[in-house]
C-alpha cells in the first residue's frame, strides 16, 4: 500500500506518516527506487496499534518503547487497551451522571451531599493510581493494604481532601527549603518528613515506619515516582526526600 492509500484508509496525514518514519515509530517495509513508500499488512496493523495508544494519550516515545519491547504480544496488549478504555468509559459515564445530578440539585429536584459531588473525581484518582503504580504497590504491600487504602481515600470528606492537597503543597515548600540547606537531618528536613507522614495518613489505613521507608525506596527505584517530586520541587528532590525519610525513621 502506498502512502496516499494509507492516508485515505487511516485518516492519518502523509506528513504524520513521514514523521513516524523519521523517528522510527512506523517505517515502511519497502521504499521503491522512485522513493515511494510501500506499507505492508504488518505496517498497517502497527499503525492501528499506534492509534489505539494515541487515543489513550500515550506519548510517541512511550508507544515506540512498548511496540519494540521483546515481550510485546499484540493480542494481550489489545486486551489491556480494551480494559483501559472500559475504565475510561465508566469514568465518563460517572461524570455525566454527576453533572446530571448537579443540574437536578440546582433545579431543586435532588439534594446531593458534598461527598457525592466529589466521588467521581476521587474514583478517577484511584483509577489513575492503579494504572500508573498499581502492580508495583500491590506487589510491595499486598492486596489487602491497597484495598484498605483505596477505601479510606474514597470515604474522605471534601474538607479532608482539601486538607490533604494543602498539606502536600506545604510538603513541597518544606522539602525545597531543606534541599537548599543540603542537610537531610536538619530540623526543616524532619518537618518535611513529618508532613509526608501526615499526607500519607490521609489514605493509608495504618502507618508504620517500615512502610514509609519502603515507599521511599520505591520512589527512587522507579522513574515514574521520581518524576513526581523532581518535577514539582526540583531535580534531585526525590532522592533527597528518600534520604530525609530514612533519617526520620531512624529517629523514631
Amino acid at each position: 500500500m502506498l502512502i496516499n492509500e494509507l492516508v485515505k484508509l487511516s485518516g492519518v496525514s502523509a506528513r504524520t506518516l513521514r514523521y513516524y518514519d523519521e523517528i522510527g515509530l512506523l517505517m515502511p517495509s519497502t521504499i521503491a527506487e522512485n522513493g515511494y513508500r510501500k506499507y505492508s499488512q504488518k505496517d498497517i496493523d502497527r499503525l492501528q496499534q499506534i492509534l489505539f495508544y494515541r487515543e489513550m494519550d500515550f506519548k510517541l516515545e512511550e508507544i515506540k518503547k512498548l511496540l519494540e519491547h521483546p515481550d510485546y504480544e499484540v493480542k494481550e496488549e489489545l486486551k489491556k487497551q480494551s480494559e483501559l478504555l472500559l475504565k475510561k468509559r465508566r469514568h465518563i459515564d460517572d461524570l455525566l451522571k454527576t453533572i446530571e445530578q448537579t443540574i437536578q440539585t440546582m433545579e431543586g429536584e435532588l439534594k446531593m451531599t458534598n461527598e457525592q459531588k466529589f466521588d467521581v473525581f476521587k474514583n478517577n484518582l484511584i483509577e489513575e493510581n492503579e494504572k500508573n503504580y498499581g502492580e508495583e504497590i500491590r506487589n510491595k504491600y499486598g492486596e489487602a493494604k491497597v484495598e484498605a487504602s483505596n477505601k479510606k481515600f474514597k470515604e474522605m470528606t471534601e474538607e479532608q481532601y482539601n486538607a490533604m492537597q494543602q498539606l502536600e503543597q506545604q510538603l513541597f515548600e518544606r522539602l525545597k527549603e531543606a534541599m537548599a540547606s543540603g542537610d537531610e537531618s536538619s530540623e526543616v528536613a524532619m518537618e518535611a518528613a513529618e508532613l509526608h507522614k501526615r499526607w500519607l495518613s490521609f489514605s493509608w489505613a495504618k502507618y508504620t515506619k517500615e512502610a514509609h521507608i519502603g515507599l521511599a525506596q520505591m520512589y527512587v527505584s522507579d522513574e515514574r515516582f521520581t518524576a513526581y517530586y523532581d518535577e514539582r520541587v526540583g531535580p534531585g528532590a526525590t532522592q533527597f526526600l528518600h534520604d530525609v525519610i530514612i533519617a526520620y525513621a531512624a529517629n523514631k
